[in-house]
């Protein structure tokens, strides 16, 4: 309608419920992070069972019981099943975040998941640094709380297991695609959506929390070990809001993890 020359000015559009997302909240992070440890589990079975109906397939009169005990213990198997394991469930969450939350994938602060360059380039240079000097710190550290126990991972006694080829297949799921799928998770959607409901230091310090917990049957439930697991979540979610990206976190994330198989190829004898 006209008033004097003049239209009237409309209200803006609101967003439609097809096209606004709303950001991460509490039970879809706790969602998605059972269901990527959840495809885990599923994935690592069904690779299991085929290895196993094969083995019977190839000797028919092998039993149940021993084709199972039989498969396990081939070299390399319990490597094959972190790789498929891995390689299974991370495209599929990594999928399955982007179709619920891709519009907030490339914002830079939470509730936005960081996809997206870091405000400082430096903070990369901040990102190679944490990730060579926390494996060296928290060696020291888990050392000293364990008082010379033994300190191993599950990860480790599976490298130790595996033919050198295997070995680096294995390494390269490790380093490049575990870290992007768990920053993506805790301090991607977890973080965001705590920092929803309280302040950024504490939503940092459950976000941790949770981290550290999810790995404890992967660390044996040694307890030792956990302050340096702490260390590095709590040092990876302030990378993340510093520089206002995932990616200097999944550098650093990455880079520890290199340091902490490279044993295998020092200090374990190659199979392979």
């Amino acid at each position: 309608m006209e008033v004097s020359g003049t239209q009237t000015p409309r209200p803006p559009a609101l967003p439609s419920s097809t096209t606004y997302r709303l950001p991460p909240g509490l039970g879809g992070a706790v969602g998605i992070i059972a269901g990527y440890f959840a495809l885990q589990l599923l994935a690592g079975f069904a690779f299991a069972l085929v290895a196993m109906f094969a083995a019977m397939f190839d000797h028919p009169a092998t039993g149940l019981e021993v084709a199972v005990g039989t498969t396990l213990a081939r070299p390399g198997m319990q490597a094959w099943l972190a790789i498929v394991s891995l390689g299974v469930a991370a495209p599929l969450t990594l999928w399955l975040a982007h179709r619920q939350w891709g519009a907030w994938w490339s914002t830079a602060q939470p509730p936005g998941l960081g996809f997206v360059a870091p405000s400082r380039t430096w903070f990369f240079a901040l990102a190679i640094a944490t990730g060579l000097l926390l494996p060296w710190i928290g060696s020291l550290l888990t050392q000293w709380l364990a008082h010379g126990h033994p300190v191993t991972q599950d990860i480790e006694q599976i490298g130790a297991r595996t033919p050198l080829a295997s070995r680096l297949l294995l390494v390269l799921v490790v380093v490049g695609v575990g870290p992007v799928v768990e920053e993506l998770l805790f301090r991607g959607v977890l973080l965001s959506a705590l920092m929803r409901h309280c302040r950024a230091g504490l939503a940092v310090a459950l976000s941790s929390l949770a981290f550290v917990l999810i790995h404890l049957p992967g660390l044996d439930y040694q307890w030792y070990a956990l302050p340096n697991l702490l260390l590095l979540a709590v040092l990876l979610a302030v990378l993340r809001l510093g520089s206002k990206s995932i990616w200097p976190g999944v550098l650093a994330h990455g880079i520890n993890n290199l340091l902490a198989v490279v044993g295998w190829f020092i200090a374990v004898r190659a199979t392979g």
